[in-house]
């Protein structure tokens, strides 16, 4: 790390000084329409005293609402007088994303999430990367990223950590779950850990969490309430905001292989067959590709190779043949 070049990044406001500050972290970028532009990324940041600092993220890709929405909102409204330690939150991380409303930023098609840990000399998305891995991940000992399922999937509202080797950690992950209190709460498997926020925080030994929360490239009255309860229950419980944690009826999901996800074969128009929450029994039928190049052809059926309930479903009428059709998650008793 110390043989990298400076981050070009520079932030408009005082990590360490007490109070609430509105600032930007500004990125040059000299481009057609402006040669000695900037991105401006907004950041807000809510001190108050020694204690610990919690980083709270949101549009990591651009594409995802729940968490601007939450997180905006939070900026606007938390009181210093409230708080012990320190509260850093960017409610568009992939703010090029984000002003688009596309999953990866326009500027370079940059995927934020498989972007880490960047790089200074980078394009815009790896610098913004490396700016996080290098100058805020390590301030942080609650990381906080919201995700949706943006305009190619939808969830059933989880809250969700990682399984991971260092078991303190694990537990310490897992129960800021369980006070975030969502619908739902998962004990979550990637399908590709290259690159991503939640690995670079987790690597640090982070207490990393994430969310879900709805999709299809919008967001619901229920799935902001949701985000906005429980980033305050989060907070609460790590000691950082005044208050209770103010708990709901949670059910424990588990995504322990492989097996949860299909994926399509062929393009087509997709036909769901089970609804979001729904049981799924092993070989069951949950989708259904129908081809639309001619009639007269059967579609192609996605069976499910595990029991469990549907956790998330492709969103749009069509699909490309590589897209995710849906996850299956197991249920857990607690």
């Amino acid at each position: 790390m110390s043989a990298l070049r400076p981050s070009p990044i520079a932030p408009t406001v005082d990590f360490e000084r007490d109070g609430v500050q509105h600032g930007f972290l500004r990125l040059p970028y000299s481009r057609d329409d402006s040669a000695w532009g900037s991105v401006m990324i907004p950041v807000c940041v809510v001190r108050n005293g020694k204690g610990s600092t919690a980083l709270l993220t949101g549009g990591n890709h651009g594409d995802e609402y729940e968490g601007p929405l939450a997180l905006y909102e939070l900026a606007r409204t938390l009181d210093p007088r409230n708080v012990s330690g320190t509260v850093i939150i960017v409610p568009a991380m992939n703010y090029p994303a984000f002003r688009a409303g596309t999953r990866t930023s326009p500027i370079d098609k940059g995927n934020m999430n498989r972007s880490f840990p960047g790089r200074p000399d980078g394009t815009v998305t790896e610098k913004i990367a490396d700016y996080f891995q290098r100058e805020l991940l390590p301030r942080a000992d609650i990381v906080f990223d919201f995700h949706s399922g943006g305009k190619t999937l939808d969830f059933v509202p989880f809250c969700a950590a990682h399984t991971l080797p260092d078991k303190a950690q694990e537990k310490k992950a897992f129960a800021a779950v369980e006070a975030f209190s969502a619908p739902f709460s998962m004990r979550m498997t990637e399908i590709d850990a290259v690159g991503m926020y939640d690995t670079a925080a987790e690597e640090m030994g982070k207490v990393f969490v994430t969310t879900e929360l709805g999709g299809g490239g919008t967001s619901r009255a229920e799935t902001v309430r949701i985000a906005r309860r429980g980033i305050l229950n989060v907070l609460r419980h790590a000691g950082i905001v005044d208050g209770a944690v103010e708990k709901g009826r949670t059910q424990w999901l588990d995504m322990p292989s492989g097996d949860c996800f299909a994926f399509a074969e062929d393009d087509g128009m997709i036909e769901t067959m089970v609804d979001l929450g729904e049981p799924v029994e092993n070989g069951q039928v949950v989708a259904r590709i129908h081809p639309v190049g001619r009639t007269g052809q059967a579609p192609q059926e996605i069976r499910a190779r595990m029991s469990g309930l549907l956790a998330a479903r492709h969103f749009p009428g069509l699909v490309k043949a590589g897209d995710c059709v849906s996850v299956l998650a197991v249920a857990v008793q607690e």
